[in-house]
């Protein structure tokens, strides 16, 4: 029963094949082999459009140097408070950035709220030197609490920036997860809403490590290879990334895989939903899951050998939560099986 992240899965077997298959021989190094250009253009495929693709390492290196693409002297990047970018990259963002500095945005459901957002792009006017100068919106997609921005919403956050100038990025760690809620495409929910620069990630969708930063407008990366080699991730191998992504994309699996992770939340929601010793937080919408749950059934569940993980509570929630309750995260993956849903909910009660 692991429930704690889609991380703890392992490489989904047609990945892991793919990787072997291609181990032996030579092949060109630092992103110039074949593989890697014909992954390249399976992007713009997929994007409907010329993207210019950098893989990186890890979620944290495509949030942190997307940052750094965007960052200018004295730079602030608005994004939701409880973001990952804020809450969760260790300060890598404000590092590898050189000083760009994280602001929180309020907004309920875990997303960015427009009025607010307005608020604090006033606080930064043009030319007040010692406040700083805006460098960029981020938006998460899914967000830190398993919601979903709609297309409308998107729209409304990019047109909001188009205003003032600001370029729009999107972290989508869970970029997969998000698509198939939506029932839409990744060129709908990206740059035809106006996303200029995407974390799209692969690892949690059953990669090994794979990540990759893409420029919707190629013309705007004439600094990026310096940028990404100076924070030690360029591959030399990077074919190992590429064949990763070239089984991920190979037969849709990546929509598969998310398709099949959302679904099993589904089902462990519906199961939460009747149980007297928990409930959700919010709906359910990706492959998060926040129940609320009795600490005896925690420490039940846990005994069993259940893994998960409790969660801070954000400020919209403390209200709601008794004093012999916990606020919880479960997570499920393209590994989560039906009877690790059930087995999760006899325990629970």
């Amino acid at each position: 029963m692991f429930f704690a992240s889609d991380n703890w899965a392992g490489a989904h077997p047609a990945i892991a094949e793919n990787l072997t298959r291609h181990a032996p021989g030579f092949a060109s190094a630092y992103g110039t082999s074949d593989l890697d250009q014909a992954v390249e253009r399976t992007f713009c495929e997929i994007f409907e459009r010329e993207v210019a693709v950098f893989f990186v390492a890890t979620g944290t290196a495509a949030n942190s140097l997307s940052a750094a693409a965007l960052a200018r002297p004295g730079g602030i990047m608005l994004s939701h408070r409880d973001a990952h970018m804020i809450t969760d990259e260790g300060g890598a963002p404000e590092f590898l950035t050189g000083g760009l500095r994280m602001a929180g945005v309020g907004g309920s459901g875990g997303k960015i709220d427009v009025a607010e957002l307005a608020s604090a792009i006033n606080c930064y006017p043009e030319g007040a030197v010692h406040s700083g100068q805006l460098a960029g919106i981020s938006l998460t997609q899914a967000t830190e609490i398993g919601s979903v921005y709609t297309l409308k919403e998107i729209d409304a956050i990019c047109d909001l920036a188009k205003q003032h100038a600001l370029p729009v990025h999107m972290d989508g760690a869970r970029f997969a997860n998000a698509l198939v809620k939506l029932a839409t495409t990744p060129a709908e929910m990206t740059w035809k809403r106006g996303i200029n620069v995407l974390s799209f990630g692969g690892t949690k969708n059953g990669c090994w490590c794979a990540e990759a930063v893409i420029f919707m407008n190629p013309e705007q990366t004439k600094d990026f290879p310096y940028i990404r080699k100076r924070s030690a991730q360029l591959f030399s191998k990077s074919r190992f990334i590429a064949a990763q992504f070239e089984a991920y994309f190979k037969d849709d699996l990546w929509l598969t895989s998310a398709r099949h992770a959302n679904t099993m939340a589904s089902r462990l929601a519906e199961r939460i939903n009747v149980s007297k010793n928990a409930r959700l937080a919010w709906p359910v919408d990706a492959n998060e899951l926040f129940p609320i749950v009795r600490r005896e059934a925690v420490e039940r569940l846990q005994r069993e050998g259940a893994a998960f993980y409790p969660w801070p509570t954000p400020l919209e929630l403390i209200d709601r939560i008794g004093p012999d309750e916990t606020l919880t995260r479960l997570v499920t993956s393209f590994a989560t099986s039906e009877q690790e849903i059930d087995q999760f909910a006899d325990l629970l009660g």
